[in-house]
């Protein structure tokens, strides 16, 4: 009993250790998939967690451009438009959560989320919901700042065929552009659509990232 005991005693310290380590690594590994300033995943994890949640069954996949975004970095400092990018990415996120769903920032003031829903009029009540959150004031400095946002909406019912994740971003890009164009808000689209826009580069042509000389065909947001 007693040689048990001294055993005991001697590796409890190397299991605490061993624990420690392994939550500290958990921790730096989950650090990596996370972006800095929102908390939301960045887009290898969030396309890895949107095919988890598309592959359950029925869903919707939303792609999010801020509003009015570049006039708060002009008029404010790059500062206060991080403050927005943060508390943008903060209320997309728990919306996202509430929905069982996730969320993630593609970069810039670009982000999405995939959420479970069915019907369309609970997809209309989610979206409402966000476009308000996202609408709402942002404090910085004793400055109230106010955007808006831009949503492109794909939605796919339980039964159909899960069309490949690159496709629904590219499509829901597409949807959001044209919100944008007539004001913002959100719009949903066919998950089956055609692009509309030519790709460069594996996005929209226009987007950030994009060069006019080399056009693909299909690929990703």
């Amino acid at each position: 009993m007693s040689q048990t005991l001294t055993m005991l005693a001697a590796v409890a310290p190397l299991a605490a250790g061993w624990s420690l380590h392994s939550r500290r690594l958990h921790r730096r590994i989950e650090a990596a998939r996370r972006d800095p300033l929102t908390g939301l995943l960045t887009r290898d994890p969030f396309q890895a967690r949107a095919r988890k949640i598309a592959a359950a069954g029925a869903f919707a996949f939303v792609v999010i451009d801020l509003d009015g975004f570049k006039q708060i970095n002009d008029t404010y400092g790059h500062a206060a438009g991080d403050v927005v990018i943060a508390a943008s990415g903060q209320r997309l996120g728990e919306w996202s959560r509430s929905h069982s769903g996730a969320a993630g920032r593609l970069g810039g003031d670009e982000f999405a989320a995939v959420i479970r829903v069915s019907e369309a009029r609970e997809l209309r009540a989610a979206m409402n919901a966000l476009t308000a959150s996202l609408a709402a004031p942002v404090e910085f400095e004793e400055h109230l700042m106010w955007v808006g946002a831009s949503a492109g909406v794909v939605q796919q019912h339980t039964g159909n065929r899960v069309a490949d994740l690159s496709q629904l971003m590219r499509r829901a890009d597409e949807v959001m552009y044209g919100a944008k164009q007539t004001g913002g808000g959100w719009m949903v689209g066919a998950d089956n659509a055609a692009p509309a826009y030519r790709t460069v580069n594996g996005r929209r042509d226009g987007r950030r990232g994009t060069s006019a000389d080399h056009s693909l065909e299909g690929g990703s947001l």
